[in-house]
């Protein structure tokens, strides 16, 4: 485990990515419960990869939402129903993570859905670069029907009941503090407390990035548990031994 600045951290970061060696564009999941910081450090990822000449591509969980007509048939804020009936998993493995994997065509669609209007999206068909990077952040990246289409698995972790405070702030112009808590501790933490039990992403990760002072994070490399992973050697070999 080590401390290090945020620049640091997406330097390592950054290592990391560089280091998978796949004859397809590399797809880096950056998982996380919600208000974790996963967008942000997408983000910033982004920037740093972009000014060492790579193709980007950055894409978001929230862009493979079902509609809301669909989302909710055990009720707006299930704990089951946010882990089982939010997100178009069938769609997000056709149109953008097939197409960029080992026997993909790399012509992808970067998203499905608009959240903004609650509306499905066709956008046109792009073609990535053969050494593009596909940088994916979401919430439950790791779960069995996700996991083996990812080249580089990162976790953004965080104390879930600080996530609460975060998400307030994060909404405030759009929802009260009182709909935002209730949403959080009925349906996001609960349901994040299932997939942790149920399966374990953190054990399934190459990265960890600690991430409770944005300011100072920590890096963590994950277990190996994908032997022969050239992913998870890089990770290790950009980072450092875990202590």
């Amino acid at each position: 485990m080590a401390h290090g600045t945020r620049d640091e951290v997406l330097g390592r970061l950054a290592e990391a990515v560089g280091s998978v060696t796949v004859a397809h564009p590399t797809r880096v999941a950056i998982d996380g419960p919600p208000a974790a910081g996963k967008t942000t450090l997408a983000d910033e990822l982004a920037v740093v990869l972009r000014a060492q000449g790579r193709a980007v591509i950055r894409a978001t969980i929230d862009d493979f939402l079902f509609p809301g007509a669909q989302r909710y048939p055990r009720g707006e804020y299930s704990a089951e129903g946010c882990y089982f009936d939010t997100h178009d998993h069938g769609s997000l493995t056709r149109v953008l993570l097939d197409p960029l994997g080992p026997d993909g065509d790399r012509r992808f669609r970067h998203a499905v859905y608009d959240p903004t209007t609650d509306t499905v999206l066709s956008p046109p068909v792009t073609t990535a670069p053969t050494d593009a990077v596909l940088l994916f952040d979401g919430v439950f990246l790791m779960r069995p029907e996700l996991i083996d289409r990812w080249d580089l698995r990162v976790f953004v972790s965080i104390a879930l009941e600080a996530t609460v405070e975060r998400a307030v702030l994060r909404e405030r112009r759009r929802s009260s503090r009182a709909d935002v808590e209730r949403r959080w501790r009925e349906r996001y933490i609960p349901s994040q407390q299932f997939y942790n039990a149920t399966v374990r992403p953190t054990e399934h990760v190459d990265i960890i990035v600690r991430n409770d002072d944005p300011r100072r994070p920590v890096w963590e490399t994950g277990p190996d548990r994908r032997a022969g992973n050239s992913a998870a050697r890089g990770a290790r070999g950009a980072a450092g031994p875990a202590t």
